[in-house]
């Protein structure tokens, strides 16, 4: 099998993806997850995906937060990994992607890609974490990987960097804390969102599952049952109710796009 290691970002989320002996390293190999997504001294990513063909409609996909942690589930992250199947791997545009949530249909249109999610496991709920300012009435919901949800004023000018580290690490949220999405809903309806991810520890430019977060938020508020949303990057992803909600299955539409092969030096992975 062929051994590549590519990146690819979806929505301005990026990743470091690999097939073949690349897969299997990143699979099994924190350190080298944390060396190769270093900003600084590696070569950059939100975080790792190890990819593998099951079948023509059918591959297992390993997600690595750019701390070398595993996760569940990533949804800009599973994206990318399903048009990856069907360019590097030959698999059908139609397909299965395996994750560690659940098993995720995808739909590969060119650049854009579709993934069907699974409904969360219960409604937005109530944190019970407010410091009576910007961060009042925090939701917290799972998509795969649980999420904090609050609507905003001044979305743009929000200091992320003081806000957000508490909430994620908050002791109401248990050792493993949660991702935290600000969100502010435009004149013209679409939804402005700021997310700052665990494992990443710091804001991205943008967040698959933290998108869906939000829209099943805005759905339920606002009685709709499709929301586009425009996260950091600027990139505009539809999320679309299949059924009531906000416990419902959702479709998460948006851009991918391929980065470049990567061929990291013996220098970066010398003593791994």
């Amino acid at each position: 099998m062929r051994s590549e290691l590519i990146k690819l970002e979806g929505a301005g989320n990026d990743f470091l993806l690999g097939v073949g002996t690349w897969a299997r390293r990143l699979d099994g190999e924190s350190d080298l997850v944390r060396r190769l997504c270093d900003r600084r001294r590696g070569i950059g990513a939100d975080g790792t995906l190890a990819l593998e063909a099951v079948g023509n409609d059918r591959v297992r996909l390993g997600y690595r937060n750019a701390d070398g942690g595993e996760s569940d589930f990533c949804a800009n992250g599973t994206r990318c990994a399903a048009r990856a199947a069907v360019e590097l791997l030959g698999c059908d545009p139609k397909l299965v992607v395996e994750t560690g949530w659940a098993d995720i249909p995808a739909e590969v249109d060119g650049a854009q890609v579709s993934l069907e999610l699974p409904p969360p496991g219960s409604g937005p709920q109530d944190s019970g974490i407010d410091d009576g300012k910007v961060t009042k009435g925090l939701s917290l919901l799972a998509v795969g990987v649980p999420h904090l949800v609050a609507a905003t004023h001044g979305l743009a000018d929000l200091d992320m960097e003081s806000i957000a580290p508490p909430l994620r690490n908050h002791a109401a949220l248990g050792a493993e804390g949660a991702n935290v999405n600000f969100y502010e809903i435009a004149s013209d309806g679409t939804v402005m969102v700021r997310t700052w991810e665990r494992g990443v520890e710091g804001e991205t430019l943008s967040c698959g599952s933290g998108m869906v977060s939000v829209a099943l938020v805005v759905m339920a508020n606002n009685e709709v049952g499709r929301v586009e949303l425009v996260p950091l990057s600027g990139d505009r992803l539809v999320v679309e109710a299949l059924g009531k909600p906000p416990v419902c299955t959702t479709r998460l539409t948006g851009p991918t796009r391929f980065v470049a092969r990567i061929d990291p030096s013996e220098d970066l992975l010398r003593d791994i």
